[in-house]
């Protein structure tokens, strides 16, 4: 994307049967929203597939067509259960070819396996020839390094203008390619300090009553959005209501004094005041 483009809408796609069925907790949901907000940029959705090919390709086709920044964590082996890159190429409606330069450095890896077990490097040797499936992507993707063991990710660009970028499953290497991905790519868009959420602890009060000073609110300052986080058992608060606003800080104060103001009338108990930056 170039500077003048329209800012990116960021998503996330998660795929594992092993996330669904609870065999391992899903680490990357926390994980990508705070390497964008370090950036100052926000996650907008995500979505968890568990391994079946057709359901992958229809998600994967939606956020092409969407035109977002997505992330794609999971999937990219070359094991029978690894579906994401085939996936990825029927949503696209591409064929799947060896990436040279993926294939030179799968076979680096493999190469420094072998030096490391001892070994003499078999390039021709059938579970080696297997390896470099992990290196066939959809035409025209580029290249994610991996910090971690070579192997790399990819992206693909979408014809709506956004792109996915695909990375493994583990942690320890999706992290640091997401990371690469938005130093390298979306840098331009790094705005810390230019989003705000301003709220306050409202004590025993029903949603239903308060509705119409959130409509009120957004009706009068349509360029931040209005939130209500409820909570019944809080072990501090016991029941109430996260009430506030979001968006860029010179719109969240005069939305969030109009906000105090309208909620006047109603006699509430408050606790504190929370800003997140």
């Amino acid at each position: 994307m170039s500077p003048e483009s329209v800012r990116p809408t960021f998503g996330l796609i998660i795929v594992g049967d092993e996330i669904l069925s609870g065999r391992r907790a899903d680490k990357h949901l926390a994980r990508v929203i705070e390497l964008l907000g370090a950036r100052g940029l926000q996650l907008a959705w995500a979505e968890y597939v568990g391994d079946e090919p057709a359901r992958i390709t229809a998600v994967l086709r939606r956020a092409f067509a969407s035109g977002d920044a997505v992330f794609c964590t999971g999937g990219i082996g070359a094991t029978p259960d690894d579906h994401t890159r085939p996936c990825a190429a029927a949503a696209l409606g591409v064929p799947l070819v060896l990436h040279p330069e993926a294939k030179a450095l799968i076979q680096a890896r493999m190469q420094d396996t072998a030096r490391e077990r001892g070994e003499p490097y078999e390039p021709e040797r059938p579970d080696n020839l297997h390896r470099l499936n992990m290196g066939v992507f959809p035409q025209g993707a580029t290249l994610i390094p991996n910090s971690y063991n070579k192997i790399p990710g990819f992206s693909c660009a979408s014809p709506a203008g956004g792109a996915i970028h695909f990375t493994p499953g583990f942690p320890v290497m999706a992290w640091p390619m997401i990371e690469w991905v938005l130093d390298t790519n979306y840098r331009h868009w790094f705005s810390a300090g230019t989003w705000q959420e301003r709220s306050v602890i409202i004590l025993g009060a029903m949603e239903g009553t308060l509705t119409p000073v959130m409509q009120r609110v957004e009706a009068a300052h349509p360029q931040v959005k209005v939130f209500s986080l409820p909570s019944v058992d809080h072990p501090q608060y016991g029941a109430h209501i996260d009430l506030g606003v979001k968006g860029a800080p010179e719109a969240v104060a005069p939305a969030y004094a109009d906000l105090r103001r309208w909620l006047e009338p109603f006699g509430l108990r408050y606790g504190p005041e929370i800003v997140r930056p």
